[in-house]
């Protein structure tokens, strides 16, 4: 089975409360909705992290976020077929799983499509205290690209959309961050998803990035909640 959940930013404290509750067995995978915090650091940090990750019966996968390195930027790494797609995984960890933007996976016969990358609304002060900012954090025009390349292919139609940050019209402005100028983000990603989400027939798109969990339409935001994927 697949379960989902949102950012986890290293804290997976979640998990030892899942796999207690749910007693998962190998046969069950947790997708995580970005920012998983296992590939920031680059060093003893992220390797106690996925150390701990991969103890876990189940396993994670996890799309790509803002906060954190791409698989495809660390030697380590490297590609496998699951679920009928790319993704990228450490032979230490074969149990923890990073999927290529762009992919279609069968999971549990859902077609879903993975959208990662978001920008960072903090960058400024990040770089400020020397603290980790990764240039490529959005998705590149070859990214975009592909992504659009796979669901001419499927005539614009798909069950579900795993992305890290939403389509434009859905962004929850609600919990924006109160005093940060709205002009200084960059939004090209929210709106090139827009434009996505309006010719695309889809079923239900989660997405996590904004640390809420809210339901609108067919979007479903998820922070520290988990569920079993489903339309």
């Amino acid at each position: 089975m697949f379960y989902i959940t949102g950012d986890t930013h290293g804290d997976f404290g979640r998990f030892i409360e899942f796999e207690e509750r749910i007693q998962p067995t190998e046969n069950d995978t947790m997708i995580v909705l970005c920012d998983a915090g296992l590939n920031y650091y680059t060093g003893w940090k992220d390797e106690t992290r996925k150390h701990f990750v991969n103890s876990f019966s189940f396993t994670t996968f996890c799309i790509h976020g803002n906060h954190e390195m791409r698989p495809t930027d660390i030697p380590t790494y490297q590609a496998k077929e699951y679920c009928g797609g790319t993704v990228w995984y450490e032979k230490e960890y074969p149990k923890i799983l990073f999927a290529k933007d762009g992919e279609v996976y069968n999971f549990d016969g859902y077609s879903c499509i993975v959208i990662g990358g978001a920008y960072s609304v903090d960058k400024f002060c990040r770089l400020s205290r020397g603290w980790a900012w990764f240039e490529n954090e959005q998705p590149s025009e070859e990214i975009k690209s592909y992504v659009e390349e796979q669901l001419t292919h499927r005539e614009n139609k798909i069950d579900i959309v795993l992305s890290h940050t939403c389509p434009i019209k859905y962004e929850p402005v609600e919990i924006f961050i109160q005093g940060l100028d709205q002009s200084t983000v960059d939004k090209s990603t929210e709106e090139w998803l827009g434009k996505i989400e309006k010719n695309l027939n889809y079923k239900r798109w989660y997405c996590g990035h904004y640390h809420t969990a809210k339901k609108i339409d067919k979007i479903q935001f998820m922070f520290e909640d988990i569920d079993v994927l489903k339309v």
